[in-house]
């Protein structure tokens, strides 16, 4: 008999805000740190008090949260939706990839922060521990298809509007805990919300990027701090400056 499916639950994802401590004291103030509001699905992490406007070329968001706890580099993760009301194009990437992206003016209670890149919209992709993976059958960074599980027969009066995900990256660490993540423009567009669940279908073998190195954000750091591990940095592997003051700081890159 063929395995059962392992069922992921979908966490749907808001805008929000990765703030530096330097940023955060100078639109809070000297000393001012980040108060959890509530915890998120990923370990260590949380939705935090503090909110703020933010500002672009074309258009003002009021209100956006940030998630603590705070990062090395300043990072908003917004939806296609919000980045045409900002005014912006900001490219697709994963947490913590921020090279040539754009910036906006952040508005806070003390001062304004012009921050000169670090907008994204986030890359659709799944959390998952190596227990998770090895059911899986998937490895770190590989891409699937992901379908929703439909929890009911199909009424013609009122129809779901499903939707097959291509192009999900698979995320592979200790800590993680098993979550779908996707923006509001795609919850909306395929009819999920935080709570339902998906299935990988296939891997998908055509959408691998063109260029197989390896990128090594803070979050990895960070995540390798939480499991009290050290990362060896591959030849050729991109490491991103925030991830390499972090790893120094902690002594977490071995040869």
């Amino acid at each position: 008999m063929p395995k059962p499916q392992k069922f992921i639950p979908v966490g749907v994802s808001n805008r929000h805000l990765h703030l530096s401590q330097a940023d955060l004291e100078k639109l809070y103030g000297a000393g001012h740190t980040l108060v959890p509001f509530k915890n998120i699905s990923q370990k260590g992490q949380f939705a935090a008090q503090e909110t703020l406007d933010i500002v672009g070329p074309g258009g003002r968001i009021e209100r956006v949260r940030a998630v603590g706890p705070t990062r090395g580099q300043t990072q908003l993760e917004i939806s296609r939706s919000d980045a045409y009301r900002l005014g912006l194009d900001p490219p697709v990437r994963y947490s913590g990839d921020l090279a040539g992206t754009p910036g906006v003016e952040l508005v806070g209670p003390a001062a304004t922060v012009e921050l000169k890149s670090g907008v994204i919209v986030p890359q659709r992709h799944i959390h998952m521990n190596p227990r998770d993976a090895a059911e899986l059958g998937v490895r770190e960074r590989e891409r699937v298809f992901v379908a929703p599980v439909e929890t009911a027969a199909v009424n013609p009066g009122d129809e779901p509007r499903s939707i097959i995900f291509g192009n999900v990256l698979v995320r592979v660490e200790p800590t993680f805990v098993l979550d779908f993540h996707i923006d509001v423009d795609e919850a909306n567009a395929s009819g999920l919300k935080t709570g339902d669940h998906v299935y990988i279908i296939k891997k998908d073998t055509k959408s691998q990027p063109m260029q197989n190195k390896r990128l090594i954000t803070e979050n990895d750091v960070r995540q390798a701090m939480l499991s009290h591990r050290k990362i060896t940095v591959p030849a050729g592997a991109i490491v991103t400056p925030a991830a390499r003051d972090l790893a120094k700081a902690h002594d977490v890159f071995t040869e």
